[in-house]
């Protein structure tokens, strides 16, 4: 596998007296698919909003590609050019198509002319599943179907990590499995990936590795075959058999169902 795009050098973050995380360190590698697991509250979403430079830490580093992006003086929005994020919401604009949601960026950010920002636009709309829903509004959609159109609009940026902040727990059951499974596709053809979820299938299935977080911490970490199979630490065990029997059912749902 190809040396670290992303590095978390010993960052912690806190509001107040209230310690979120702290001394967080951890890599993701070229190719890589990295699953972050872990109760609510434990800091998983603060920690992919630190990463895409949403919220400052306040102390530790972040490198990409070598470069310290939490560095004094960053542009911010330079940076985020090169971070994919997929949020819960889709946070689509709604008085926009599929379509324009997914060029925007391509046009105001990236500056590339109409037809080659609708040609890019369409072949990640394909690449999604979605090419012909194009013309649709999001209103116009299913929930499975926005939030694979949020997942275009952020590979149209080809971006060198994707950052996924549990993008199935806004979804219905049966959708699920659409998402989840334009995600396996990405793994697939090498998208380096930093996935919060509680689909402890997908996990299993395609993460590199796992981290389990709680308290503010990185408990363990390992491959799949050990984090489900033979995990060292008790709470780990403890989280996976709970979380494997609240989710398992409707997951496998999903999972045995892409539409």
């Amino acid at each position: 596998m190809a040396g670290p795009i992303l590095e978390v050098r010993a960052i912690t973050k806190k509001y107040g007296k209230n310690i979120v995380f702290q001394d967080i360190s951890t890599t993701v590698n070229e190719g890589e698919t990295v699953v972050v697991i872990g109760p609510s509250g434990t800091g998983k979403s603060t920690l992919l909003r630190c990463i895409n430079l949403l919220t400052r830490v306040d102390r530790g580093q972040i490198y990409l590609d070598g470069r310290e992006i939490t560095a004094p003086g960053t542009d911010e929005d330079e940076v985020r050019q090169h971070i994919g994020m997929v949020f819960q919401n889709f946070l689509l604009f709604n008085h926009l198509t599929a379509l324009d949601n997914v060029q925007i960026g391509l046009r105001r950010v990236k500056g590339m002319p109409p037809e080659t920002a609708y040609q890019k636009a369409m072949a990640e709309l394909e690449r999604v599943g979605l090419a012909d829903r194009a013309g649709h509004y999001p209103g116009q959609l299913s929930g499975g179907q926005q939030q694979r159109v949020a997942i275009a609009r952020a590979l149209a940026m080809d971006p060198r990590i994707m950052l996924f902040d549990e993008p199935t727990s806004a979804l219905d059951p049966e959708l699920i499995g659409e998402v989840l499974e334009v995600m396996r596709k990405l793994a697939l053809e090498g998208m380096t990936m930093l996935v919060v979820t509680h689909e402890m299938g997908f996990a299993r299935e395609v993460a590199d590795r796992i981290i389990f977080m709680e308290g503010g911490r990185i408990v363990e970490e390992g491959p799949p075959e050990i984090m489900f199979g033979a995990p060292q630490n008790a709470r780990t065990r403890e989280f996976l058999w709970k979380i494997t029997e609240l989710y398992g059912k409707h997951e496998g749902q999903g999972r045995g169902n892409p539409g």
